[in-house]
């Protein structure tokens, strides 16, 4: 079978394709956004890349970085369109099944190509192109176009099916996976109770995440609480930092920052993972994080936001992690910080509880053959 897949250069994109080494089907990808080289992580995989310039003209480098204006102007008619391009792989694969994660910057460019075929359609949700689609810049009509043009519907939550039932999808549903496909946990790399040292917090601050939140709790807190701790912020965008360099009170803390820009290997956070005693993730729009389910697998005590109650999906309050219920409260998130590293007891009950749950739920392993047999639906 030949399966076509359309989606940006993405970690968790490249973990679901490599469930399907093995499987015995042509796997393609077309490179929505044409970023970058090839990807080592799925050499297998035959890669459409190099696809948006007509021309790739002398010294087009230099005028790019010299002559911002000009290059813009250049490539109003020097790039293809996704839209052309898509009808063009589509035309020369011939494939038998068409799969695109994440539905605004996958789906809807090139919605109005599958719209001319019927060639079989899965749409996997990622992150909140279900839940927050108007904020996202979709209209309501948009996304029941692309609904309908839909065939087949896999989600990362409950939360997410739900509302896309709600919203007009009425084709066949395959079921709720990690957009990852699946977690693989070395459990040599989960420290024991008592060597943790790090606090982690997800970085994100984009409008839609909300770590600022999480740095004005902190400034709430007593620093006697803090002073043994190791506060470690990865995937931060460049506010974070600033607002720690602002801050006397925070840039007294022991606070290391990786910032979203530079790429940290995914098996060096999760060994990060493995050595915090709690993580912290807030945002007011999400599908199921996959950070937070590879914290939850590494031992650290999740404190999670829950945007349209999707994280309480994994998480009862109170027993295996903290709700944040208003992700623009600080006081709140402060409350729970603080409960957090003060109770030993629940932290230590929820590191076991939440290992067990996560091998259960989202073993990797486990996972393979079903994800293999969604794409044995045309056979």
């Amino acid at each position: 079978m030949k399966i076509l897949t359309v989606a940006i250069p993405n970690h968790h994109f490249f973990q679901w394709v490599n469930q399907l080494e093995n499987a015995g089907h042509d796997v393609y990808w077309f490179d929505v956004t044409d970023g970058g080289p090839k990807s080592s992580k799925i050499e297998w995989v035959t890669q459409l890349k190099n696809w948006k310039l007509k021309w790739d003209f002398p010294f087009r480098t230099t005028i790019k970085k010299r002559l911002p204006k000009l290059y813009k102007n250049i490539q109003k008619v020097n790039e293809n369109s996704v839209s052309s391009a898509f009808h063009k792989a589509l035309e020369s694969i011939q494939p038998d099944i068409v799969h695109c994660f994440e539905m605004q910057l996958a789906g809807l460019p090139i919605l109005s190509i599958m719209e001319q075929n019927k060639t079989p359609f899965i749409y996997s949700s990622w992150g909140s192109d279900v839940f927050y689609f108007e904020q996202l810049g979709v209209s309501k009509s948009g996304l029941q176009r692309f609904y309908n043009r839909v065939n087949y519907l896999i989600t990362d939550c409950n939360r997410d099916y739900n509302l896309a039932m709600q919203n007009g999808y009425v084709n066949q549903f395959l079921g709720v996976f990690p957009g990852n496909g699946g977690l693989t946990i070395d459990d040599s790399k989960i420290n024991p109770f008592d060597k943790r040292p790090l606090i982690l917090i997800k970085g994100y601050d984009d409008g839609v995440g909300k770590a600022s939140k999480v740095l004005d709790a902190l400034l709430l807190m007593s620093k006697v609480l803090l002073l043994n701790r190791h506060i470690v912020i990865y995937s931060a965008d460049d506010n974070i930092k600033q607002q720690i360099e602002a801050s006397a009170k925070l840039s007294s803390l022991n606070i290391t920052v990786y910032s979203r820009y530079n790429f940290v290997d995914n098996t060096d956070l999760l060994s990060t993972m493995g050595q915090s005693c709690i993580h912290i993730a807030n945002s007011i729009s999400d599908g199921m994080p996959n950070a937070l389910l590879e914290a939850m697998a590494m031992g650290c005590f999740p404190i999670q936001s829950n945007p349209g109650h999707v994280t309480e999906e994994v998480i009862t309050h109170g027993k295996n992690g903290f709700l944040i219920a208003n992700p623009l409260d600080e006081f709140e998130i402060a409350m729970h910080i603080e409960n957090a590293l003060k109770d030993d007891v629940i932290r230590q009950q929820a590191q076991d509880f939440n290992a067990n749950f996560i091998k259960e739920n989202y073993n990797r392993k486990n996972l393979q053959q079903q994800i293999e047999n969604l794409y044995n639906f045309k056979k």
